[in-house]
């Protein structure tokens, strides 16, 4: 990937994405952990109770690098699962980069351009060499990237739950605790009646629902309903890999349509845009392969005035880290999907857990790297498999 600046109306995006010196990784390790949830998230696809985790640690010289793999044990938001990105790690990423030398992000992607698709798992890596590159220069992540924000917004997504009742609690709660957007997972059945009752509750609150590509052309008429209640955006209502029907449904409704996994690629966000398929776009970095790709996407959408927001994937504090270093970047004008530890785990693997401030803004660590500090006894007590591979 070869980056441009990006003229904005008052900066010049700068980046430093290479080690100050060559880098000969000796060990990429895969750390597989068990967390269990506050309370139960449930989506049109799926409902979990416990999230098994997927950490990456790659080192250098003495110095590590941490990311995270956000696929899940089954192929259900995606075709990638914890043991699919194992075993392709395993087989050809890890070799592919514990030869010779690495200088930058760039010489990581082409190194593993050739193989195709698993961009979770490629991310996973480029999260942990960003980290590692942040530690050696003893920069942030968000200096390296360009970010210009030291707090960026914030709002929760809230899942589906058994009872009305049960989910206008959970909002209030959130709304109390100073969340600037609140967005409803959705689904047939559990849709337009849900949003009316949150709206009667929180007339003004910035509202917007997620359906996880449950719906079809068949349900447009009803989709179309939602318009009356003044929403934000109705994110990904329609296939996982579509465009064309998107922008159809997006001439039919008021409501912004915002892309999310139908955007693998800045090509991808290129052809949804020139379509019309939508008018916002999600940068989740685990799911459109690391920081390549995302630095990428924001640029285009940056540069067409198209608004972009950082979405989340359970990630525990490392992912999270990650995330805010991406959201304080210019283009990200939407509050994302980073909110407070606490939201999901009792007791988070960084420290201190992150939280979200009163006015509904998190603080973009400033320290080397993704800038926390792992709680490594608790790490390591929760940890049920390490994978680790070593250069010969």
């Amino acid at each position: 990937m070869v980056y441009k600046s990006v003229q904005t109306s008052s900066s010049t995006i700068v980046r430093q994405l290479a080690a100050p010196a060559p880098v000969a990784l000796s060990s990429i390790e895969i750390r597989l952990l068990r967390l269990r949830l506050v309370r139960p998230f449930e989506t049109s696809f799926d409902r979990l109770d416990t999230r098994l985790i997927m950490l990456t640690r790659i080192e250098a010289d003495g110095v590590e690098g941490w990311g995270e793999i956000v696929a899940l044990e089954e192929p259900l938001f995606s075709y990638e699962t914890v043991e699919t990105a194992r075993e392709i790690i395993k087989r050809h990423f890890a070799p592919a980069l514990l030869h010779g030398t690495i200088t930058s992000l760039d010489d990581l992607v082409g190194r593993l351009r050739h193989f195709r698709g698993h961009p979770m798992a490629k991310a996973g890596l480029e999260l942990a060499w960003m980290d590692l590159v942040g530690r050696l220069r003893q920069e942030p992540i968000t200096t390296l990237i360009g970010g210009t924000r030291t707090r960026v917004d914030v709002g929760v997504s809230l899942g589906i739950e058994r009872t009305r009742e049960a989910l206008l609690a959970i909002v209030d709660e959130h709304v109390a605790l100073g969340y600037q957007r609140i967005k409803l997972k959705i689904k047939p059945g559990w849709d337009v009646d849900i949003v009316d009752a949150v709206r009667q509750r929180h007339p003004t609150m910035l509202l917007s629902v997620d359906a996880n590509a449950a719906y079809t052309l068949a349900d447009f008429a009803h989709l179309r309903k939602l318009d009356a209640y003044k929403l934000l955006m109705i994110e990904q209502p329609l296939g996982h890999n579509d465009l064309v029907d998107h922008a159809r449904l997006q001439g039919q409704i008021d409501t912004a349509i915002c892309l999310d996994e139908s955007i693998g690629d800045v090509h991808a966000a290129e052809q949804a845009l020139c379509l019309g398929s939508g008018r916002i776009i999600n940068i989740k970095i685990g799911r459109v392969g690391g920081y390549s790709e995302a630095l990428a996407i924001h640029d285009l959408c940056l540069s067409m005035g198209v608004p972009v927001w950082c979405g989340g994937m359970l990630e525990s504090g490392i992912g999270r880290a990650h995330n805010l270093a991406l959201a304080s970047l210019p283009g990200f004008t939407l509050p994302g999907d980073i909110s407070a530890s606490a939201r999901y785990w009792t007791r988070d693997i960084i420290t201190p857990p992150v939280t979200v401030a009163a006015d509904g803004t998190v603080i973009v660590p400033i320290r080397p790297g993704i800038g926390i500090d792992l709680d490594r006894d608790y790490l390591h007590s929760e940890t049920v498999a390490i994978d680790r591979h070593e250069r010969i």
